[in-house]
């Protein structure tokens, strides 16, 4: 008895210790999964974006990896789907270097051209006005001679004149630098402004699905770099086809404006606001936790459902306007599409279990 009651003993003690190995084992996983996600993430965010390297095709093939890396695949299928991608990865970094290189040579003809330029311009310009210094002092040295008063006279007026022109080209030189200046900043201003239209939604004036796409892309990449958790809140207007039906499309835009004020007045300033698509929103709030994500989706909830709109400017009907809200929170790991699947997993739950309420993905 005493011998099997040892070797018992040493059985369990050698299932402790692969018990404690696969959990090592397992924290191991975690760490390189994560260290190799936000080598990735550097990786895609070190060139510039390029049109003519197609940079952004570069980013979704790394964002691509990401997810199958992260997903269920055997290890045979994922070191076949790496050897892949790391050819795509040096061609591009091999093809980006060689851009870089011949850039690097443009701009230096480039800079060669203009400081030639520059010095012939400043040449010119000194050697102009040599000359009429040069002129200058040579007519006032006749104007020593007091025998000839007309010709004196006269040298002065000429001599007057060539220095009226030296000060006015120099003159005109200056504004003509400034007036450059000046169109250059336009422009920036205009391109600025494009920009930020492009990536603004018509009717509300909030962030469109393009920017939204960006910017959660950027908070996925951020946390996989250490930068923390984020929550999410997709926003749906309750029955609004009936609203449109019933009202007409006018009263619809006005109940989309309503509804995307109250909201705003609930969260920051600095939180993401978008438009989404038709009557539904997406709002992401930086380093928010999911408790507090919550409380603020109910506070819109509450908000909304305690006004009433009216219909038409000159009073009459009213009518309620309510929302669903499904929250969030960004977990290590996730993509874009993962964070938006349980947002919009807990949205549907709302809509189908009540409506004018708020659902987390805890609940579902």
């Amino acid at each position: 008895m005493g011998l099997f009651s040892k070797k018992k003993t040493k059985n369990v003690l050698d299932v402790e210790a692969v018990q404690e190995k696969l959990l090592r084992s397992d924290e191991e996983k975690v760490f390189y999964f994560s260290a190799v996600r936000s080598l990735l993430v550097f990786v895609k965010q070190f060139p510039l974006h390029l049109k003519e390297m197609d940079t952004e095709g570069f980013s979704k093939h790394i964002d691509s990896l990401m997810e199958e890396l992260a997903g269920e695949k055997k290890v045979p299928q994922k070191e076949s789907l790496y050897d892949k991608s790391k050819k795509k990865i040096l061609d591009f970094i091999q093809r980006y270097k060689q851009y870089l290189e011949d850039r690097e040579k443009e701009f230096k003809e480039i800079i060669g051209l203009l400081t030639t330029a520059m010095a012939d311009i400043g040449a010119d310009n000194q050697e102009y006005h040599e000359k009429i210094q040069e002129k200058t002092d040579r007519i006032e040295k006749l104007t020593d001679l007091d025998d000839i008063k007309i010709i004196k006279n006269s040298i002065k007026q000429e001599v007057s004149e060539i220095r009226t022109a030296v000060n006015e080209k120099q003159k005109k030189d200056t504004q003509q630098i400034s007036l450059l200046s000046e169109k250059v900043s336009v422009l920036e201003e205009a391109l600025k402004k494009a920009e930020s239209k492009s990536l603004r939604d018509g009717l509300t004036g909030i962030y469109n699905r393009m920017a939204f796409d960006r910017k959660i892309k950027q908070m996925i990449d951020n946390q996989a770099v250490g930068n923390g958790a984020f929550s999410l809140l997709m926003i749906d207007i309750d029955d609004f086809k009936k609203i449109n039906d019933q009202y007409g499309h006018p009263v619809g835009d006005r109940v989309i404006l309503a509804v995307v004020r109250k909201f705003l007045s609930v969260f920051r300033t600095d939180d993401f606001s978008a438009r989404y698509g038709g009557e539904e929103f997406a709002v992401i709030l930086a380093a928010t936790p999911l408790k507090t994500a919550m409380k603020k989706a109910k506070e819109v909830c509450k908000s909304l459902a305690s006004t009433r709109y009216a219909v038409s400017s000159t009073g009459g009907q009213e009518i309620k306007v309510t929302v669903s809200i499904g929250v969030a929170q960004s977990a290590k790991g996730d993509t874009e599409g993962t964070v938006i699947s349980r947002a919009d997993k807990a949205l549907y739950k709302a809509k189908n279990t009540g409506k004018n309420r708020m659902v987390s993905e805890k609940e579902i």
